[in-house]
């Protein structure tokens, strides 16, 4: 169906931050399927889970324990901090888990159809209710009604949240970077601010991190920049390394308010996925690992300010870690074009930011080439 503003290339091939097209031509992946996959193409080690646990076991039921599953649990729980986790198949997935366990943990408590606060310019993904969450009134056209429930902040304004709080109010959820609204991170005040006004309101705090979380920021979650603890926390794309998984993780008190029945998954956190995470999780947490994305992530960074000071069209360059976005004051799609034409793969997060979400195994050797690239396409750009 005609649902992709498709670019006129196909992808056939991937190794680690390379990928080619059907024609030959290579080209540097600085968008890794969307911060998807955060090891590059064809990690030999992900290929390895994959290849042994397909020898083993595709598919069981969710009646019956997994152990690929309950061991990825295990280490989500230990390393975010949080005790129960559910898994699904996608980041909307997720966050629809995310807002039926909010609903379920208040209709306990003696207040259902609570209202969620949620954020403008935030995006959450495509199902219904994940949509009407999303503060993006484009991505509303032509899907009314829309599920009720939700109110609309301002996204790093605390004061637009607490006019908002009323006795209906259950949850806020907000992202810790907004991704598709412009990458655009929380103020520590404010994400801290949100922490401190849901514990003296008792609200639950629920953070999507589908984009931003799993060591894309230089953290393997990106709340933990902030020094806070969420309540619910909704991940994906680069759990999976590009296979297709979804996790929701909560405190034990909330998951609780889930029961047999409640909620489920048929592909939700099969062998496959699990395996594969697994070994994803298993090489964040090696020594290292986050501190070359925090290295490479400033490397970058650094290089992109110089750029920017250079230009009289920049607005502004932000990000944390390898998610980074610079601020034009024009529509971008004409230099993401250039771009591809030289051979780097790069998207907008809005009409005019431009977005960078390599895999978070570049080397320096390769954000070098891929400067060199976006440098002479900006040369072009400028021209015309």
């Amino acid at each position: 169906m005609n649902t992709y503003g498709r670019f006129p290339i196909s992808v056939v091939r991937g190794e680690g931050v390379r990928v080619w097209d059907a024609d030959g031509k290579e080209y540097l992946d600085f968008i890794s399927g969307i911060a998807v996959c955060s090891l590059g193409h064809a990690d030999s080690g992900l290929v390895d889970a994959l290849y042994q646990q397909a020898q083993t076991l595709w598919h069981c039921s969710n009646l019956y324990w997994i152990q690929p599953q309950v061991e990825l649990a295990e280490k989500l729980c230990r390393e975010s901090g949080l005790d129960k986790a559910f898994f699904a198949n996608s980041g909307a997935e997720a966050n629809e888990a995310a807002i039926k366990l909010v609903r379920k943990y208040w209709s306990l408590r003696d207040k259902p159809g609570c209202e969620i606060i949620v954020f403008r310019n935030s995006f959450h993904g495509r199902t219904l209710a994940a949509l009407t969450a999303t503060g993006q009134e484009k991505y509303h056209q032509g899907f009314t009604p829309l599920v009720p429930g939700f109110v609309y902040a301002d996204f790093n304004d605390l004061e637009s949240v607490r006019e908002l709080i009323n006795d209906r109010t259950g949850a806020i959820m907000v992202e810790p970077m907004q991704g598709e609204g412009g990458v655009h991170p929380a103020a520590p005040e404010f994400l801290q601010g949100l922490r401190e006004l849901c514990d003296r309101q008792g609200l639950l705090l629920v953070l999507d991190e589908v984009q931003c979380g799993m060591g894309r920021t230089g953290q393997m979650f990106a709340y933990q920049h902030y020094g806070i603890q969420p309540d619910v926390v909704a991940l994906a794309k680069a759990l999976g390394g590009g296979f297709p998984i979804g996790a929701l993780l909560a405190r034990e008190e909330v998951a609780d308010a889930f029961i047999p029945g409640d909620h489920a998954s048929t592909f939700g956190g099969n062998p496959l996925a699990c395996a594969v995470s697994n070994r994803v999780v298993d090489v964040m947490v090696e020594p290292g690992f986050l501190q070359h994305v925090n290295d490479i992530g400033d490397y970058l960074k650094n290089h992109l300010l110089e750029l920017a000071r250079e230009r009289q069209d920049v607005v502004q360059v932000r990000g944390m870690g390898l998610m980074l976005g610079v601020e034009f004051t024009r529509d971008i799609m004409p230099l993401v074009e250039l771009c591809r034409h030289r051979g780097l793969l790069l998207i907008a997060a809005g009409p005019r930011v431009l977005r960078f979400l390599p895999p978070l195994t570049v080397s320096r050797e390769e954000i070098d080439s891929g400067l060199e690239r976006l440098s002479k396409a900006l040369d072009e750009w400028t021209v015309s």
